[in-house]
C-alpha cells in the first residue's frame, strides 16, 4: 500500500512540474550566440515556405498552447525556450513567418511541433 500511495504522489508532484510548461511552452528568450539557443530559426519571406506561423503576443497569458503564439521574455529565466535567429535557412531547425493577426497563426509543418515542447 505504500508503494501506490508514493507513486500517487510522485506523479501528482511529476504533474505540477511539467503541466505548466506544456500549457505556456511560448515563451522565448532571443540569444546572443547560437551555441547558448535551444533552436535556430530562421524567418522566411513567405508563409508558404515557413513551418510555424508566429504572432507576437504582448501578454505572457495569451501565449498558452504550441499554436505559434510567441511573447518574447527579457531574461533566459523566464523563457521556455531559447532561440537564436540564424542569417542562413540551412543553418535553421525551423522556419518561420511572422504574421499580422492572430487567427493566422498556427504550424504549417506538424513534424517539427516537437522542437517547442
Amino acid at each position: 500500500m505504500i508503494k501506490v500511495y508514493s507513486i500517487k504522489n510522485l506523479v501528482l508532484l511529476m504533474g505540477l512540474f511539467f503541466i505548466p510548461s506544456l500549457v505556456f511552452s511560448q515563451k522565448v528568450f532571443t540569444t546572443d550566440y547560437s551555441s547558448q539557443s535551444d533552436i535556430k530559426v530562421f524567418v522566411v519571406d513567405y508563409e508558404s515556405q515557413s513551418d510555424l506561423k508566429v504572432f507576437k503576443v504582448d501578454y505572457q497569458s495569451q501565449s498558452k498552447g504550441n499554436k505559434g503564439l510567441w511573447y518574447f521574455v527579457k531574461y533566459p529565466s523566464q523563457s521556455d525556450k531559447n532561440i537564436y535567429f540564424v542569417d542562413y535557412e540551412s543553418q535553421s531547425d525551423l522556419k518561420v513567418y511572422f504574421v499580422k493577426f492572430k487567427s493566422q497563426s498556427g504550424w504549417r509543418n506538424n513534424s517539427k511541433k516537437h522542437l517547442l515542447y
